[in-house]
C-alpha cells in the first residue's frame, strides 16, 4: 500500500502526517502556535512564517516516527499550496519540494479547502471513517477564514454554490470573542459560554438567511457590539456574569441558524441529500447538534467530520494527495521544480 508524507503549514499551525493510499492514517502531527499570537489577539504573518522555519524539521521526523517509517519508505509528498498566508505556505511548499526531489518522489499540490471537504475519507482507529459517503455530495467548508458551500463530485473536483460575500463564521465567532475579551482563539471559549447561556437572549439577525446560498458575517459582528453597548458590557468582562453566557448563546445560536439553513437548501438546489461539514468551525458543539437534527428532519445524511481533522491538519492534506496520485495528478521532475503557491482565497464560480 503506497504511503503518502502530507506536509500542512497554511496558516499557524505545521503539520505532518503519513497517510496509507486507502485514507488510513498512520500518524498526524500538528505544532500549533496559538502561545506565539495570542498575546497580539490573532495570527500575525511574519510571526507564522518564522515559527513554520522552525518547527517544520522536527515535526516532519515526529510524524515519520510515529508512523515508524523514514523517507525512503515513502511513495509520495503531498502539501498545501494555497490557499492560505503566502509566507507560511512557502514554508511547507519548500520542505516539500525538498523531500521529493532528493528521494526521486512525486508530489502532489493541493487545496487547503479541497483537502477539508475531503477529510471525512480518513480512516483510523479511534473509528473515523467515511461510512456510507459518496460522491457526489454537498460540502459546507467553514473556518476562520473560508465560509464556502461547494458540490463536490470528485477528490478536488469541487463546484462553488455559496461563499462569503466578507467574514467567515469563524472571524466572526472570533471577533465576538474579541468583544467580549475573551483569550485568542475565541470560538472555543464562545462555544463553553453558550452551553450555560440563553440563545433567545439577545434578538441578533441571521444575516442573509433567505437571500441565496451566499454568507455575511460582518453585519451581525455589528449588532453584538450594539448589543454588548446596550448592557454596558465592556471588556475585560466577568465571564460569571449570566449576560455574557447569554450573549455567547445568542451569538452562537445566529451564526448556527444561518450555516444549517444554507447548507441544507444547498443539498436541496442541486438535488443531493449528502452533506459534508468540515474546517475548524466544524468542531462547534453547537452546529453539530443543531446540523445532525436539521438534516435528520430534512432527509438528509449529514457527515460532520471528527473534531480531531477538524482543525487544520496534514493528515487530510495526504489523505486528498492519496486519492489524487490514485489519478495520476503527482508532479515529477522540471514539474516539481517549478511548482508555487496559490494563495486565492475564493475559488471562482
Amino acid at each position: 500500500m503506497p504511503l503518502i508524507l502530507g506536509i500542512e503549514s497554511s496558516c499557524d499551525e505545521t503539520a505532518a502526517a503519513v497517510v496509507t493510499g486507502d485514507g488510513e492514517v498512520r500518524s498526524n502531527v500538528v505544532h500549533s502556535q496559538i502561545p506565539v499570537h495570542a498575546r497580539y489577539g490573532g495570527v500575525v504573518p511574519e510571526l507564522a512564517s518564522r515559527n513554520h522555519m522552525l518547527a517544520i524539521r522536527p515535526v516532519v521526523e515526529q510524524a515519520l516516527s510515529d508512523a515508524d517509517v523514514t523517507l525512503d519508505d515513502l511513495d509520495a509528498v503531498s502539501v498545501t499550496a494555497g490557499p492560505g498566508l503566502a509566507g507560511s505556505l512557502l514554508v511547507g511548499l519548500q520542505a516539500a519540494k525538498a523531500i521529493a526531489w532528493a528521494r526521486g518522489l512525486p508530489i502532489v499540490p493541493i487545496n487547503h479547502i479541497a483537502a477539508h471537504v475531503h477529510a471525512p475519507f480518513l480512516r483510523d482507529a479511534a473509528g473515523a471513517g467515511p461510512g456510507a459517503l459518496r460522491f457526489p455530495y454537498v460540502a459546507l467548508a467553514v473556518s476562520g477564514g473560508h465560509t464556502s458551500l461547494y458540490r463536490v463530485d470528485a477528490p478536488g473536483e469541487m463546484t462553488v454554490l455559496g461563499q462569503t460575500l466578507d467574514d467567515a463564521a469563524g472571524e466572526a465567532f472570533d471577533k465576538v470573542a474579541k468583544m467580549m475579551g475573551l483569550p485568542y482563539p475565541g470560538g472555543v471559549y464562545i462555544d463553553r459560554l453558550a452551553q450555560r447561556g440563553r440563545a433567545d437572549a439577545i434578538d441578533l439577525p441571521r444575516p442573509m438567511l433567505h437571500r441565496g446560498l451566499d454568507f455575511s458575517f460582518s453585519g451581525l459582528k455589528t449588532a453584538v457590539r450594539h448589543a454588548l453597548d446596550g448592557l454596558a458590557l465592556t471588556a475585560p468582562l466577568e465571564v460569571d456574569d449570566p449576560r455574557i453566557a447569554d450573549v455567547a448563546a445568542s451569538a452562537q445560536a445566529a451564526i448556527v441558524d444561518v450555516l444549517v439553513s444554507k447548507s441544507l437548501d444547498a443539498c436541496a438546489s442541486v438535488g443531493l441529500d449528502r452533506l459534508v461539514v468540515a474546517g475548524g468551525v466544524a468542531s462547534n458543539s453547537g452546529l453539530r447538534a443543531r446540523l445532525a437534527v436539521a438534516a435528520r428532519e430534512r432527509g438528509i445524511t449529514a457527515t460532520i467530520t471528527p473534531a480531531r481533522y477538524c482543525t487544520d491538519n496534514a493528515a487530510m492534506v495526504a489523505g486528498l494527495g492519496a486519492a489524487l496520485l490514485s489519478r495520476g495528478h503527482g508532479l515529477t521532475g522540471a514539474e516539481l521544480l517549478t511548482l508555487d503557491i496559490h494563495t486565492t482565497r475564493r475559488p471562482a464560480r
